[in-house]
């Protein structure tokens, strides 16, 4: 198994170049989560350099993290639109973590709007996952995307979690990775997504 994690773009002070990163918990969550997978970050490339970077590096899962509202980051948005459609050709596994689902979501037509009470909290989450998780974002899904089901929402009706009808995808709007202590929920929902 070698899963590819996407990265945000973010700037750093003094320089005039961009640079893309991940939180460094992805990697004491993966480790956890996926002890014998190898992982490697996904560079910002645009959606034509990607594939063969994936291609060449025989990327066979993918991780779309969070971070970057979609449209603040365009090169991120054209590089993780190519992979989903690289991985729906391929039938690869995918996750998509809050702005990770949020695109999965826009991809299929679903509008991202403005939520409150989201950041920075911790929420119950009722559904087929029936559980208290983290939530840090203020934008969320409008409806339940085409191809799509709802397995989870907060108290408040928004959705949390979905799952792709007919290929191996699902989304969360929590971050399992930011968890002071792992979930072993997240664990096993995991590994049931990249089996």
């Amino acid at each position: 198994m070698k899963i590819g994690v996407t990265t945000r773009v973010i700037s750093a002070n003094g320089y005039s170049e961009d640079r893309d990163a991940l939180a460094q918990v992805w990697g004491i969550f993966l480790a956890k989560a996926l002890p014998d997978a190898m992982w490697m970050l996904l560079p910002n490339l645009g959606p034509e350099d990607i594939v063969h970077y994936c291609q060449g590096w025989g990327i066979d899962r993918l991780i779309l993290s969070g971070g970057n509202d979609i449209g603040t980051a365009p090169l991120r948005d054209a590089t993780e639109l190519s992979l989903l459609t690289w991985a729906e050709q391929q039938k690869i596994p995918v996750l998509g973590i809050c702005r990770g689902m949020q695109l999965m979501a826009h991809r299929a037509g679903t509008r991202i709007v403005p939520v409150s009470g989201h950041v920075a909290v911790r929420h119950t989450l009722l559904g087929a996952r029936d559980d208290i998780v983290n939530s840090f974002h203020n934008l969320g899904l409008l409806d339940c995307p085409n191809s799509y089901e709802v397995l989870s929402r907060a108290e408040d009706g928004c959705i949390e979690a979905i799952r792709h009808t007919s290929l191996p995808w699902e989304g969360w709007m929590w971050h399992p990775e930011r968890e002071p202590s792992t979930n072993l929920r997240d664990l096993e929902m995991l590994r049931k997504i990249f089996q």
